[in-house]
């Protein structure tokens, strides 16, 4: 049988798997990747998968993590930004690890699309990037909706769907 702490070692490893693609690309990109401390326009309030909430909370648990006041900033603003910086950096959620990346993605047609920050790429040839130079957003984000959907068939606390996001903020109200 499947445990909640079986599928969270799942979500581990893939957010592992995650953190080496974006090093990988970090490095190929360090001449144009301009994120550094105190970049924080990224930083937002998301919302995120059961899975990722779970695990997050667990993790900052075990650390013994005494959240802050939020600082009064942008509404739209992530609760765990403190002087422009992370305190959750090594929790932070998948969504964040990627951010200021070249990520390409599927739209609403079809197509494949490239996002990336405004901030950095200023001087780069959109079409020097390639499937192997950009972080396949689509590819990831379906092994974490399906990790997702193995999560909350085993988890007893609440019942969530498969599309139900929650609020990073909220675990403020957990810690």
């Amino acid at each position: 049988m499947t445990t909640v702490s079986d599928v969270q070692k799942k979500y581990y490893s893939l957010r592992n798997n995650i953190d080496k693609v974006v090093h990988k690309l970090e490095t190929e990109h360090k001449k144009q990747m301009l994120c550094k401390s105190g970049c924080d326009l990224c930083c937002m309030d998301y919302n995120i998968f059961p899975v990722e909430y779970y695990s997050i909370l667990n993790e900052l648990k075990i650390a013994g993590f005494v959240p802050e006041k939020p600082e009064i900033g942008e509404n739209n603003s992530c609760v765990f930004l403190k002087n422009h910086k992370c305190t959750i950096y090594q929790s932070r959620p998948i969504i964040c690890r990627t951010h200021g990346l070249p990520l390409l993605f599927a739209n609403e047609e079809g197509e494949w699309e490239l996002s990336a920050c405004e901030l950095n790429f200023t001087e780069f040839d959109f079409e020097d990037f390639t499937f192997d130079n950009t972080f396949p957003q689509d590819k990831f984000n379906s092994k974490l909706f399906l990790i997702n959907k193995d999560f909350i068939q085993n988890f007893r606390e609440k019942e969530y769907s498969e599309f139900d996001l929650i609020p990073l903020k909220n675990l403020l109200t957990e810690l």
